[in-house]
Formats: C-alpha cells, structure tokens, sequence
C-alpha cells in the first residue's frame, strides 16, 4: 500500500518575532508583552502542519547566508518537511514582527531573501519531486514583483506536469496595492483558493461570503473563505456550498492559524474528503494554532 503523494509549497521561510500584547499597543511608550522568536512565513508554517499529519512535503523557498536562514531550514527538517531552499549570499533571511493580541495581528515584514526566489530553482525543485501530487503556492510571492516572476512559474510547471494547485491569498492590505483584476488573472483556474473574509472583500467586494466565493469561482475552481469565529464557507464551479462552524477555543495567538487551517483543508481534501469534512479538519488545525504561541505545530 502506498502513502499519501507529495505536496510542494512554495513561500516564504521567516523568522517570526511575535509579541503577544498584554493590552493594547501604547504608541510612544512602553507595552508588556510576551515575546518569542520561532520560525514562520505562510509557506513554511503550512509545510510543518502538512507535515504534521504525516503527509510527505517539499518547501521551495529562499533564505540568505546567515544563521537565521540556516536555523530555519534545520527546523523544518526535524519535523519531517523536505526543504529544497536556495541560498543568497550577502542577503539576510526574511524577518517579521507580530504585534499580536487575543484576536488579531498586525506583521511588520521585511521579506529579505524570499524576493530572490527564483524560476529556475522552482522549476528545478518540482522536477525533483517526481512523487508530487499537488503544489500550494503562498500568494506573498505574486505579490511583490520581485518574487512573482517564480510564482507563475510554479503554477505552470505545477500545471505541465499534471499537478492539482492552490493558492491562499495572503495578505489583504498588498492585495489591495496590486488590485484584484490583476491577482485573479494571476490565480485563474487554479484548482483552490483560500481567501480570509479581509481579502474576499479586496478580490469580491463587500458581499456575503457564499456570494464571495461563488464570484471568486470564476477564477478559481474551488474557493474558501475563511471567517474566523465565525466559520468558513467552500464554495466550487459544480454549485456545492459547504458551511463549516468554527470550534470554540481559548484564543492565545492567531499568528499561523491560516497556515494551519490550509494545512489541514489540503491534507483532508487531497485525501478524498468531502467539502464539509475537509472545512471541519481545517478548522481543527486552526483552532489548536490559535490555543498556542506561535506559528508551528508543537508536536
């Protein structure tokens, strides 16, 4: 009997540092906070949960010549994700800055290596996983231009060779910069979209989110919308409308819970599970990252 095939991210690798606020943020003054430097980025968060549940996963990501870099790379590696990572002498490894509270969080980002991803090393990564089934692609690389070049390169590598593809939105405040025409014609017919309610109001405006996602269907095939609290919403082209509520849990840190909810939607959904039972692993991975401090499994 054979396990279950490959799946290839392709992303940012991060050191994260993340402050959870005891209170809110005092501008010009001094605010308690617990602090804790770890390893993120959406892809490499979503590799490790991938990982997590024991499906085999390759990280395609950059990182600079420093110890940053090497520290992250060989936190992947001990909890069993496949890092296929370039490195870029005299460019320091991406660094961000989570100001977290109990619901939300706000990420002052310097990108660093991750800009230097580069198409021949994507395409050199994929040809190296003859086992892989599916490619998930952190929408941070079409979002900067330095970056986007290697992430249509991955989708359509990914496509050449018969893959499934995903892709999660990432951001909405950069979703707003490049503007949605332009980011839907980056993503069109991708097999899944993941989008927070935040960024279905960027890409569909302001509707309900079974509207978002049914006119987020156009271009994807598959769309999620994810809502927090509040649940998430699947949405596909043959008319299937999935409600999944979300579980309730002590939130300590939301930092990752995205990067877990799609590790658990892929792993659930590239497994054979229906839409509703694919939204409801989702939602456990989420609420067990939301429960902790961090972005990464905990083991």
């Amino acid at each position: 009997m054979t396990g279950p095939s490959r799946v290839v991210v392709v992303g940012d690798l991060i050191t994260d540092v993340v402050a959870v606020l005891a209170g809110p943020l005092a501008t010009g003054s001094d605010t308690p906070a617990t602090i804790q430097v770890s390893g993120g980025g959406q892809a490499a968060n979503t590799a490790a949960w991938i990982a997590a549940q024991g499906v085999p996963v390759t990280l395609v990501g950059a990182v600079g010549d420093d110890s940053a870099g090497r520290d992250r790379v060989a936190e992947l590696e001990r909890v069993g994700v496949e890092c296929a990572v370039e490195v870029h002498p005299g460019c320091a490894s991406g660094t961000v800055i989570v100001l977290a509270t109990a619901g939300e969080r706000t990420m002052v980002t310097e990108r660093g290596a991750n800009l230097r991803l580069t198409v021949e090393h994507v395409e050199r990564a994929l040809a190296a996983a003859p086992d892989a089934a599916h490619l998930h692609l952190s929408g941070y690389c079409l979002l900067d231009a330095a970056s986007r070049p290697a992430g249509l390169a991955a989708l359509a590598a990914a496509r050449a060779r018969g893959l499934t593809t995903s892709v999660d939105a990432a951001s909405a405040a950069p979703l707003r910069r490049v503007g949605a025409a332009a980011f839907l014609s980056w993503v069109r017919d991708v097999d899944l979209l993941l989008v927070n309610a935040d960024e279905a109001g960027v890409l569909a405006g302001g509707l309900d989110p079974g509207a978002q996602a049914r006119a987020l269907s156009v271009s994807a095939r598959r769309v999620v919308v994810k809502r927090g609290e509040a649940g998430a919403v699947w949405v596909d082209r043959s008319a299937t409308v999935s409600v999944a509520p979300a579980r309730r849990v002590a939130v300590v840190d939301v930092t990752g819970a995205g990067d877990a909810f799609a590790a658990g939607l892929l792993t659930a959904w590239l497994g054979g599970a229906e839409p509703r039972a694919a939204l409801g692993r989702a939602g456990d991975l989420g609420a067990l990252a939301v429960s902790t401090v961090g972005a990464r499994p905990t083991g």
